[in-house]
């Protein structure tokens, strides 16, 4: 398991690449929590797949207008300018290429980009959702994830096991342990959460990693 504060660290990390001017969506599952650390008065603009453009804070259930949801389902608020519409429109958006940033969860990751993160043959699933149309049309993919699954076993492989949701797409990786980067030369170890080696880091990731010749900033 996962400890509350490596899962907190994480998180807070991935929300410093939000930067103002941004059209950014937050995925289902560990992404949509990013939320709760972009500040309130950052000039972006989150985007959720079921219809809103201008996505604020989280609320408290007892405060939450039942109507008013991201696309995991968590209620949320509204900012100055927010926008509703419907999924034709919200998928255009998508298509369009209008998105500067996605971070969206993972099954697994490969050190080439590759992502599989919509189903565990087996399982049940709802399907793939906006997951596929996300990995592919945004100008630049995140994925969240801890960086084993719930047996201890790796996430960041050589090659995904699971179907892919899209090939190449990832440009970056946050999970409780690393921030790593696909890069062409391979997949970087770019930053170590405070406290651990970057043995403890190869000691859980599958796919080879590129290693920097100095001291590797901590988050």
């Amino acid at each position: 398991m996962v400890s509350l504060n490596a899962r907190e660290r994480m998180l807070r990390r991935a929300a410093a690449d939000i930067v103002a001017g941004m059209t950014v969506n937050l995925g289902i599952g560990l992404p949509t929590k990013v939320l709760r650390y972009v500040p309130a008065n950052l000039p972006v603009c989150l985007h959720s797949e079921n219809g809103i453009a201008g996505v604020g804070a989280p609320v408290a259930n007892s405060d939450a207008d039942p109507d008013l949801i991201d696309a995991g389902g968590a209620y949320v608020s509204t900012i100055p300018g927010t926008s509703f519409f419907d999924s034709a429109v919200s998928f255009a958006i998508v298509r369009g290429g209008r998105l500067d940033l996605t971070m969206l969860g993972a099954f697994e990751v490969a050190g080439n980009g590759d992502l599989a993160n919509w189903i565990i043959p087996g399982k049940f699933s709802p399907g793939a959702g906006g997951a596929i149309e996300l990995a592919q049309k945004a100008r630049k993919v995140a994925v969240i994830t801890t960086h084993t699954d719930k047996n201890g076993r790796p996430k960041i492989l050589s090659q995904c096991r699971l179907p892919l949701t899209a090939s190449g797409c990832v440009h970056r990786i946050f999970t409780d342990m690393a921030v790593c980067d696909v890069t062409p030369e391979g997949l970087r170890l770019t930053e170590i959460a405070e406290g651990l080696s970057v043995a403890d880091v190869l000691n859980v990731t599958e796919a080879d990693l590129v290693l920097p010749e100095g001291p590797l900033p901590t988050f």
